[in-house]
Parts: C-alpha cells; sequence; structure tokens
C-alpha cells in the first residue's frame, strides 16, 4: 500500500504561498491541502468545508479539548487548526497533503508528526513584498505596516524549515515545488539561507 507525505508550507503574508500551492493541487491528483478550521467569519465566496471549515468559539475550544487538532494558533484575532483525523484520513489513502501554516504551527506539527517534509517560501526582498500587499488592495496602511514587520519576524524562522523557495518566477517557483514534492533531497545549506535572510532583513 502506498501512503502519501504530509508538507508544511509557511511563508509571510503576500509571499505568494497560497498561489503556489492552488497551482500545484491544480496541476496534480495526488497533492491535495489541508482544510483548516477557523472561528472567522467566511469572505465573499468563501465555502464551508471547501475553503475553511467554520466554526464557533465554543465549537473550537472542544476541539481542543478532544486533542481533536496537529496544531492550532491565533492569527490576527482569529484561532486556526488542523485536523488529526482528516490528515490521516488523506496520507492514509495515497494523497499528499500540504498543511498552509505559520512557523509556530509548524513547530507543533514536527512535534506530533515528525514524518514531514516542510518549505518556506520567501519574498525576493521586503520592498516587493510591501508592493505586492499593496496590490492586492485587501488592507490599508496600519495593517501593511503590522504585516511587513510580522513578515521580518517569520523570516527569522526560515532556518527551522528543510527548503526554502524565493518566489520571484512564479513558474520557476512552482517547478521547484513540485520537484521537492517529488523527491525529498539536496536539502537547503546554512550558509546559503544566511545570505539570503541578510538580505531580506536588511
Amino acid at each position: 500500500m502506498i501512503f502519501g507525505n504530509l508538507f508544511i508550507i509557511s511563508a509571510p503574508s503576500g509571499a505568494g504561498k497560497t498561489s503556489l500551492v492552488r497551482h500545484c493541487v491544480g496541476a496534480r491528483s495526488d497533492i491535495e491541502v489541508s482544510i483548516s478550521y477557523t472561528t472567522r467569519p467566511p469572505r465573499s465566496k468563501e465555502q464551508h468545508g471547501k475553503d475553511y471549515f467554520f466554526v464557533s468559539e465554543k465549537e473550537f475550544d472542544q476541539m481542543v479539548l478532544n486533542n481533536s487538532f496537529i496544531e492550532y494558533a491565533s492569527i490576527y484575532g482569529y484561532r486556526y487548526g488542523t485536523s488529526i483525523q482528516l490528515v490521516k484520513k488523506s496520507i492514509d489513502n495515497g494523497v499528499n497533503v500540504i498543511l498552509e501554516i505559520d512557523w509556530q504551527g509548524a513547530s507543533q506539527v514536527r512535534n506530533k508528526f515528525p514524518n514531514n517534509t516542510s518549505i518556506f517560501i520567501l519574498p525576493p526582498s521586503i520592498k516587493e513584498l510591501e508592493e505586492r500587499l499593496r496590490k492586492r488592495g485587501q488592507d490599508d496602511d496600519n495593517t501593511i505596516c503590522g504585516r511587513l514587520s510580522a513578515a521580518k519576524n517569520e523570516i527569522k524562522h526560515c532556518k527551522e524549515f528543510d527548503y526554502f523557495i524565493v518566489n520571484e518566477d512564479f513558474d520557476i517557483s512552482v517547478r521547484e515545488l513540485l520537484r521537492i514534492i517529488d523527491v525529498d533531497k539536496s536539502r537547503v545549506t546554512n550558509t546559503k539561507i544566511n545570505l539570503i535572510l541578510d538580505k531580506l532583513l536588511i
């Protein structure tokens, strides 16, 4: 029987993680994104069970008490969690599962699910990241400043991951992500990652 693998993918807001993952999932039937539970209200066009499982604070609390999550965290005032049962079911069925979570969630997953591969998506620069956030048109200036400050802190944790991808050219980044999923080898060296981090955190 062929089992799937678990892939953790993290990135600062605006680095392009969601677009990369969506493209890979659309191209391959053996890859899926784990659907998180959240206390956040649905946005326009979001569907329960497709984008997220939208639950109340009380329901989320009960799931925490029942140890239903591999990881859970509070992000911008709302809580998000990954179901152990759903992830295990997909892996048992031979599907490669992607978790789109932050570095804190990634740390939780490593403790409970050590057989995983973690990937961090980096922007080409902080300036480029700011431009992407502004082009999205979703946030005001104060929110964007907060996201950029958070991004600099998140980027420091890139060293904790098995791989990193600098998302400058989208098509190249997609190929790199799929290659990592297919062949887990040639892990990034600390020397190279330090050069990237020095450039981003100036």
